[in-house]
């Protein structure tokens, strides 16, 4: 891809943004290379952080689950136990860290408002204004196994509930004035009177009465991330987030789709088209040559699709389980077998199994395919291969055609994975002016360029109108 005449786009100003993704469950981290490190170590997290730090990332994402994960009802055999809870392990880093955003990923199924929103503002506050939330809903049955209530929400439902969950926490987060503290000894009270504000809520899901306790950081409000990709997700994003993952970042023109479909929903919610930061999840291969680069790319394919993750990937199109089976072997002759989800179990089944597994029968035997190497080809793809210069140029195209603002990388090894990102790719992608020199503010808000929190606004909006 040749570098563009700025004049030729439509955004030739725009930056690249990148945050890291710390994730849990996952066969994309490598766990058997000499050099892969310990996913609970706190060492592994200041690591990440301190290197995305210094490669000028926006934010350090940390997965969470409220459980160990199930497939089918079986433990998931690659998630991870021994890790703090997100909240404490960010604050953690909140200490060792200057201007990195600090991304919680924290339920809104399972969690209540009162309690979260206070959490979430602690650590807005000890980070100084680097706190996020990445709200995320839950609607299995094993997770709410851990709960008084139990059971789990339609597809609606969480949604209904997580946008009356966020209503609350927002309205919390503003039950305090920016001046509410007294600056003055002199003052004849330690909070200015009125800036302190009951909040008093009762809805569907919610039936709170409190006074707030925090008040708010530099930035005023946590980041709101959220990762749904169903229409209830979007339009969710379009009314609620400042941040929207996706998992369209791969192929340019599907990227371009997404984004414009989230800019259409924007515009619906009554919020300007470039109110909310699109960042696609993605793995960086670098080498110094193409060559070297897809070299390196199918050592790591073999090193995450081991013969047990082939086995279950293959076994849930199949709809049987094939772990007994050689994954170095033909693919399975059996019929798949279609089965109806209810959602209670975890990993869902491929949509139309019967055609996915014909056209994986198709070129398997076409390219003489064992069912490992077909796994490989035609399962999950992700990520982006090249060399530091030719992924400067892609990605500048990428984000100054509007296809997306940035990248949530997920490094294929823990700790050392964003080393040739930062070392390599950012430079080059400086040297092209899409990528900053310094950051811009002292608030995640700030570096990620985003207007003031949706309610500080409408007050604002509502106060001049009045």
């Amino acid at each position: 891809m040749t570098r563009t005449d700025p004049l030729d786009v439509p955004r030739p100003h725009a930056q690249l943004h990148f945050g890291v993704f710390f994730q849990g469950v996952n066969h994309w981290t490598i766990w058997s290379a000499p050099d892969s490190g310990s996913q609970i170590d706190p060492a592994s997290f200041r690591r990440v952080a301190q290197t995305a730090e210094r490669g000028l990332f926006d934010a350090f994402f940390l997965g969470e689950g409220l459980r160990l994960r199930e497939v089918d009802g079986r433990i998931h055999d690659l998630d991870v136990a021994g890790r703090p809870d997100a909240i404490t392990q960010l604050a953690a880093l909140a200490a060792v860290t200057r201007r990195i955003g600090l991304v919680s990923t924290s339920n809104s199924t399972f969690n209540e408002p009162a309690d979260l929103a206070r959490r979430l503002s602690g650590l807005d506050l000890l980070s100084e204004g680097r706190a996020g939330w990445n709200v995320v809903t839950t609607d299995n049955a094993w997770t709410g196994a851990n709960f008084r209530r139990g059971g789990y929400l339609d597809h609606a439902d969480r949604y209904r509930r997580a946008e009356e969950f966020l209503t609350v926490a927002r309205t919390l987060w503003d039950g305090w004035d920016d001046q509410a503290v007294a600056t003055s000894v002199h003052a004849p009270a330690w909070s200015v009177p009125g800036a302190v504000r009951r909040v008093r809520h009762r809805g569907a899901q919610f039936d709170v009465d409190l006074t707030p306790t925090l008040p708010r950081s530099a930035q005023g409000h946590p980041v709101i991330f959220q990762a749904g990709d169903s229409g209830e997700g979007r339009d969710f994003a379009a009314r609620n987030a400042d941040v929207i993952f996706s998992a369209h970042g791969n192929d340019f023109d599907d990227a371009l789709g997404f984004a414009d479909d989230i800019r259409a929903r924007l515009r619906a919610a009554g919020r300007p088209e470039d109110d909310l930061r699109i960042l696609p999840g993605t793995e960086i291969i670098i080498g110094a040559t193409e060559e070297e680069a897809q070299e390196k790319k199918r050592w790591i394919r073999l090193q995450q699709v081991t013969p047990a993750t082939a086995l279950g990937i293959a076994g849930l199109l199949w709809g049987i389980d094939l772990s007994d089976r050689d994954a170095d072997g033909p693919l399975p002759a059996d019929d798949p077998v279609v089965a109806e989800n209810d959602g209670s179990f975890g990993a869902r089944r491929i949509a139309d199994q019967r055609a996915v597994v014909a056209e994986w029968r198709a070129k398997a035997e076409a390219h003489g395919w064992s069912l490992r190497e077909t796994v490989i080809a035609l399962g999950p793809q992700r990520g982006h291969v090249g060399t530091p210069s030719g992924l400067a140029d892609k990605f500048a195209h990428f984000v100054r055609h509007g296809a997306i603002d940035g990248f949530n990388v997920t490094p294929y090894l823990i700790p050392d994975g964003l080393d040739d990102i930062v070392d390599l790719l950012v430079p080059e992608l400086q040297e092209r002016g899409v990528y900053r020199t310094e950051y811009t503010g002292t608030t995640l808000r700030e570096n990620l360029g985003l207007r003031e929190p949706l309610t500080q606004r409408s007050a604002r909006d509502r106060r001049q109108a009045g």
